[in-house]
């Protein structure tokens, strides 16, 4: 079992809290519906990366553990609901631990077929938000990334880093540790500070 994969179902079982969280903050669905939500935020962002890269099969369609993954964060949200409301920022949290580990796992991965290192880049990106975005759509919410919050530029970011590491020959390990980590300083700190793109148009 490599490092990879542990971090991939680790990232989906994340993923799967937050979509749950989501769910049961909008309305009150039932297990199948919050399900539906947790498979979406969790697989939407890998499964577009992988369809884009040529990647077949999607890789919970040859691998049922992403499955039991999504469950098993499904159950946790729902036994730990009630100390997860009263923790504030339990969903920026688990979403920000999601992303962070998908944006750099996808950035490899693409990397591994070949393609272009901004395109690579751009996998890992897709992989980290678009599971985000679909759920959001599904809650009936405006997708984070068109709102004022850094989100898709951390990804981007940390993509660059793990980027620039690789090329520069770290071990692996150390570099997927400290792109991940960047991924995780720059979104909790563009919050505290109320950081924020300028506007496209003022």
């Amino acid at each position: 079992m490599t490092l990879q994969y542990i971090l991939e179902l680790v990232g989906v079982g994340f993923f799967s809290i937050s979509g749950a969280l989501a769910a049961s903050e909008k309305s009150k669905p039932d297990w199948f519906g919050v399900t539906i939500i947790g498979f979406v935020t969790s697989l939407g962002g890998g499964s577009l990366r992988d369809i884009l890269l040529g990647s077949y099969p999607l890789v919970w369609v040859k691998d049922v553990n992403f499955i039991y993954s999504i469950m098993i964060g499904i159950v946790l949200a729902s036994l730990f609901y009630s100390l997860l409301l009263k923790v504030r920022k339990a969903f920026f949290l688990f979403d920000t631990l999601g992303i962070s580990m998908f944006a750099i796992l996808g950035t490899e991965k693409a990397i591994h077929f070949g393609v272009h290192p901004l395109i690579a880049a751009m996998m890992g990106m897709f992989s980290a938000v678009m599971g985000g975005v679909l759920r959001d759509v599904l809650t009936n919410e405006i997708p984070i990334i068109f709102r004022k919050e850094i989100y898709a530029t951390a990804c981007l970011a940390g993509s660059m880093i793990y980027l620039i590491l690789n090329n520069l020959e770290f071990n692996r390990a150390l570099c997927i540790g400290l792109s991940i980590l960047s991924v995780l300083l720059i979104r909790i700190l563009a919050i505290k500070f109320n950081i924020m793109l300028p506007k496209f148009r003022n």
